[in-house]
């Protein structure tokens, strides 16, 4: 039996997918619930699990490429239909693999619909691949555009596998593959030699809503110093029996998830947006935490209703978004709805940002690198100095609707919440 794989519809307003990475080859047997491709939206890139067992017998959409939902990406058949045998290809040379018919065993009634394909190909002016020569593309991230312009040896320019073969190691002499297995172009010039290539998918849609934050948010920040050590300190004496006690660990972000979900509550415009000249005050408190991707992204998945968690449960969460986000396994859900961001570029040992807001939300929290500094404390009247662990915390908001005297309020609060925190959790 033959079973198509459709582009998934990742959420109510969206109509299309871009395919970005297949984790199967052609011929390769794939099980249930076994991740199949990658796929990326506006808001998030998504591991997707084959929804049947079987061999992968066809790839209709190529990495890279958008197309609607609904759309037939590829079909797996219960049966082995390969053309050749490739299931065990990762442990193989190509050499090993011998192009010849004697390898090619085709179930009488799937002859047909080969040949329709291949007329399909020649009617579009797309050149016919062999199998073979599709899954040496694929393992060598060899896009079709790339080869239109060889001249194949084979039956009326076909290529080859020798073709193919030699393409590549024409690439690898040029001691540049590293950088054209990720699709990249490399361009000499006289002065200095220059990398231009295409942005992947997550980095050009985090460009584009940046300019669209940019271009329809009225942006100006405040930034405050807060004195942790009391948090710091809290969290090294109980950070072993925290993770023994509840499977997570216990991190200064849970704290200011913790006090900015109760800022909200007392500042609802920082928790609003704007329709036009309309004000749309969000009554639930769903905090967007900004998580960095290797080797160059971000994602940012909301917290739903911060606010009725406590600090164990803040921690449970952050976790669980941390880890499905590294291993691609969020879900549009996690994206839609969000009211306020947090970004902790501290993690990076940055003091302190201005951060662009996460549109159409009219404010964002930066947080940066706890460090340990000499401050003057007056105590009963005296100065002293001190050793404190500090913290600067910067707000980005949109001044159409947020002006300074209430920004500096919300950071007043937060920064208060934070020195007198309850540290009764143990």
């Amino acid at each position: 039996m033959i079973y198509e794989i459709k582009m998934p519809k990742m959420g109510e307003s969206l109509t299309e997918g871009t395919l970005i990475k297949w984790h199967k080859k052609i011929g390769e047997f794939v099980k249930k619930d076994e991740p199949l491709f990658d796929i990326a939206t506006d808001k998030v890139d998504t591991e997707i699990p084959s929804p049947y067992e079987g061999f992968l017998v066809e790839i209709l959409v190529e990495e890279s490429k958008t197309v609607p939902i609904d759309t037939v990406v590829a079909k797996i058949s219960s049966e082995q239909l390969d053309l050749i045998d490739i299931t065990q290809g990762n442990n193989k040379t190509y050499d090993e693999i011998e192009e010849n018919s004697s390898q090619i065993i085709i179930r009488q009634e799937e002859k047909n619909e080969i040949a329709a394909i291949e007329t399909n190909a020649k009617n579009n002016n797309k050149r016919f691949l062999s199998p073979l020569v599709k899954s040496i593309m694929q393992k060598e991230y060899i896009s079709y555009d790339e080869i239109k312009d060889i001249k194949g040896s084979g039956i009326d320019g076909r290529i080859t596998k020798n073709d193919i073969l030699e393409y590549i190691k024409n690439k690898k002499d040029a001691s540049k593959f590293d950088y054209y297995s990720r699709g990249i172009e490399f361009v000499k010039t006289e002065d200095l030699d220059e990398l231009v290539y295409e942005m992947d998918n997550m980095r050009s849609k985090i460009a584009k809503n940046m300019v669209i934050s940019r271009d329809n948010a009225v942006h100006v920040s405040e930034i405050t110093e807060v004195d942790v050590t009391d948090i710091i300190n809290y969290i090294e004496k109980n950070k072993k029996s925290f993770e023994e006690n509840y499977g997570v660990k216990l991190t200064f972000t849970a704290f200011v998830v913790d006090v900015v979900s109760k800022a909200l509550r007392q500042f609802p415009l920082l928790n609003a947006s704007l329709d036009g000249n309309k004000i749309i005050e969000k009554k639930y408190i769903n905090l967007g935490i900004a998580i960095a991707l290797e080797p160059n992204g971000l994602a940012v998945p909301n917290i739903k209703n911060a606010d009725q968690l406590n600090l164990i449960g803040l921690a449970k969460k952050l976790d669980d978004i941390k880890i499905r986000a590294k291993n691609k396994k969020l879900t549009m859900d996690d994206f839609q709805n969000g009211t306020f961001t947090i970004t902790n570029y501290g993690v990076f040992d940055t003091l302190f940002g201005t951060p662009i807001i996460n549109f159409p939300e009219v404010a964002i929290l930066g947080v940066g690198a706890v460090k340990k500094r000499v401050v003057v404390k007056t105590l009963n009247e005296i100065d002293t100095i001190q050793i404190r662990s500090m913290v600067y915390l910067s707000l980005s908001h949109d001044h159409r609707l947020i002006d300074g005297m209430l920004g500096g309020k919300f950071l007043k609060y937060v920064k208060d919440e934070l020195e007198n925190y309850k540290l009764n959790l143990m």
